[in-house]
């Protein structure tokens, strides 16, 4: 199994540990992170009866975060291909990607794979994407009641969503209004995920309304997706700034603000993939972190595998910050 070590960042960089030139020394803490840091980097993860985690150390403390795996990531296989990597890796979870593959837009189906892997489902998306124009139905309010409801009998307690296409002008026209008024009649979030420009050599086309950066609306709840934001060229940190506590829900992925959706496991870009977990850990971040990558380059199933895990690790480690007052 890859962990992605030589990927990693030194937590105590992030409390300030790191000395450069003739800057301060470390902190106690800091040192005694970086310590840790290193411990962890030459002992294996620790396999549990539920979750792939680092070895406990005084100095470190890790959240109850939990770490979704999105059926998106084993495309084009299929969506029980996902659980059963979520199962054998110790993901927390899954989120359904809702789209062709009719398992994912049934509940019942979903709810017998739920419990024959032992993975439960903390988040379901709604068929956005422009493949999944017909799936459940055409109009896309019907999309996302189904959406909805499908997250109240599967236990999940989010419903990303994406912001409507330019061309769906009625539904564009009343979306933070409408989306707003379904979040208030449910305990289920509506997490609106950012989105980007389509870009075609110089030019650029505004595919969303009313925007790709979501940060512009009102709405209850985020989704913030890094691999969107390299795409759209956007400070990924400051956009999580704007969001705020309305910060719901993550997208893991990394991008090389090529302007593809390159969807990299994290670590193999130029976000900042591991500085947002380390943030989330010391906020008290109480959403869920979802690893939604790319993984059609990964040359078969044992490489794939070894992706998700490599991906996996890199989210655990990062989660890991030091603990105050070590």
């Amino acid at each position: 199994m890859r962990c992605g070590a030589s990927n990693l960042v030194d937590v105590a960089d992030s409390a300030g540990g790191r000395r450069t030139g003739r800057g301060p020394l470390p902190s106690k803490a800091a040192r005694a992170a970086r310590a840790a840091r290193r411990k962890l980097e030459r002992a294996p993860l620790l396999r549990t009866t539920d979750r792939l985690v680092p070895p406990p150390h005084p100095a470190l403390h890790v959240p109850d975060t939990k770490v979704a795996l999105s059926t998106a990531s084993v495309y084009p296989s299929t969506t029980e291909t996902a659980f059963e990597l979520a199962a054998r890796l110790g993901y927390d979870g899954v989120e359904v990607m809702v789209w062709n593959d009719p398992v994912s837009q049934d509940v019942e189906a979903l709810r017998r794979l739920s419990d024959r892997y032992a993975v439960p489902i903390l988040a379901v998306h709604a068929p956005c994407l422009l493949i999944t124009q017909r799936v459940w139905t055409t109009d896309p309010w019907t999309k996302l009641v189904r959406a909805r409801r499908a997250a109240e009998r599967l236990g999940a307690d989010t419903v990303v969503v994406h912001p409507p296409f330019r061309w769906q002008r009625q539904y564009a026209r009343d979306f933070v209004t409408g989306v707003n008024r379904m979040a208030g009649e449910t305990d289920v979030r509506f997490a609106v995920e950012n989105m980007y420009p389509w870009r075609y050599r110089d030019r650029e086309v505004l595919a969303y309304a009313p925007g790709w950066d979501v940060t512009d609306e009102a709405y209850r709840h985020f989704t913030v997706d890094l691999s969107h934001a390299a795409t759209s060229r956007t400070d990924a940190l400051g956009l999580v700034d704007r969001m705020g506590d309305r910060l719901a829900h993550v997208h893991l992925a990394d991008g090389s603000g090529s302007g593809k959706d390159e969807h990299l496991i994290p670590g193999r870009g130029k976000q900042p993939c591991a500085e947002l977990l380390e943030r989330l850990a010391r906020t008290g971040f109480d959403g869920h972190v979802v690893l939604e990558v790319n993984t059609r380059k990964s040359g078969g199933p044992a490489e794939r595998e070894a992706d998700l895990a490599e991906a996996l690790a890199f989210t655990r480690l990062h989660l890991a910050t030091p603990r105050p007052g070590s």
